[in-house]
């Protein structure tokens, strides 16, 4: 099945997706630790909202409510036997606002059915081995299929081997497979994944379209954006970054990211050579209807990477350099063996 995301990239050059789920919910009532996957049956109407808050800001491609909607996620809410219903419900949610969207618009837009980690850890770290994986995120995909899914977006992983698990179970439906990791840990996943390493897995595993998503904020998305593009797949790269540095303030997270930033980090993307280009945690719809009008009204022009530095900050500018961690590494073993 061709990817209906390639048509509306071949149509203007760009995709927009989405942005932020659970963090755009808070406002709605969401508390924190709820599970916002029950909302698609106890509160579809502000699932409604959100989607058709994106579609309007004009997003070309939503994300269904349905990241943590797999097994093993579920049975920590005592919900792990609600895969299907939850599934089909969150993806039926996002088709029918894409339907109303063109019915009142004439503009087309595309389901990407959410699949997020399971949040356990892989033998021999873990207990999860590779086909119970396979059977967890297979349960999910069959599900965001028969809802109306038009393509699966596996998203937020740390690990080749889960990102391989859910790619397979996906691609049993026969839907287009989409890929993002996060690189949160010293330019790495947080299971120690590259941005090269996961290039060079995408194209064996089949994906469709492979990217970065969330982790720190624009700029350290920016850089794992830049390396994966370095890979020169011919694989499009996605770009879904964080609306801003998360900070913790009065017990409650919150993200510093105005629209215009991320209307530059946006433009940015589109010039360093992303495809699809999309907001994560903090993106409001606000942010992403900046980020088109950005898009829409800024001429393409050759990627500049001083001008993205003096915009976004400088990437992972608190690490030490190869130099700075070796030399730190040696004083350690010098003061052990002092001791």
């Amino acid at each position: 099945m061709r990817n209906p995301i390639l048509a509306i990239i071949e149509d203007k050059g760009w995709c927009v997706a989405d942005g932020a789920t659970g963090s755009n919910f808070f406002g709605r009532g969401l508390e924190a630790g709820y599970p916002p996957e029950l909302w698609c049956l106890e509160n579809p109407s502000d699932v409604l909202w959100l989607h058709r808050a994106f579609l309007s800001a004009g997003s070309d491609l939503i994300l269904t409510n349905s990241f943590g909607g797999n097994a093993l996620r579920l049975k920590l809410h005592d919900a792990q036997d609600r895969v299907r219903e939850l599934n089909t419900a969150a993806a039926s949610l996002a088709r029918r606002a894409v339907t109303e969207h063109e019915e009142t618009t004439g503009r087309r837009a595309v389901v990407a059915g959410s699949i997020g980690p399971t949040g356990e850890l892989f033998e021999p770290m873990g207990d999860l081995d590779y086909e119970q994986a396979v059977a967890c995120f297979t349960e999910q995909a069959e599900a965001l299929a028969e809802g109306g899914a038009d393509v699966l977006w596996i998203e937020t992983m740390s690990a080749n081997e889960e990102v391989a698990a859910a790619a397979e179970a996906g691609h049993k439906t026969g839907l287009p497979v989409c890929a993002t990791m996060t690189f949160d840990t010293a330019k790495r996943s947080m299971m120690g994944v590259t941005p090269t390493d996961f290039a060079r897995s995408a194209a064996q595993l089949g994906l469709s379209v492979m990217g970065s998503n969330c982790g720190v904020g624009p700029a350290e998305l920016m850089h794992s954006t830049r390396e994966l593009l370095a890979a020169e797949s011919t694989i499009p790269v996605v770009a879904k970054g964080n609306c801003g540095i998360p900070e913790y303030v009065d017990g409650a997270i919150h993200y510093h990211g105005s629209p215009e930033l991320m209307a530059q980090y946006a433009v940015f993307a589109r010039d360093a050579g992303a495809k699809i280009i999309g907001g994560c945690c903090g993106t409001t719809p606000a942010h992403v209807a900046a980020m088109v009008q950005a898009l829409d009204t800024t001429p393409i022009k050759d990627f500049d990477p001083s001008a993205m530095d003096n915009a976004l900050g400088v990437a992972w500018k608190n690490l030490p350099q190869a130099g700075e961690a070796e030399g730190a590494r040696t004083s350690r073993r010098g003061r052990r063996r002092n001791a």
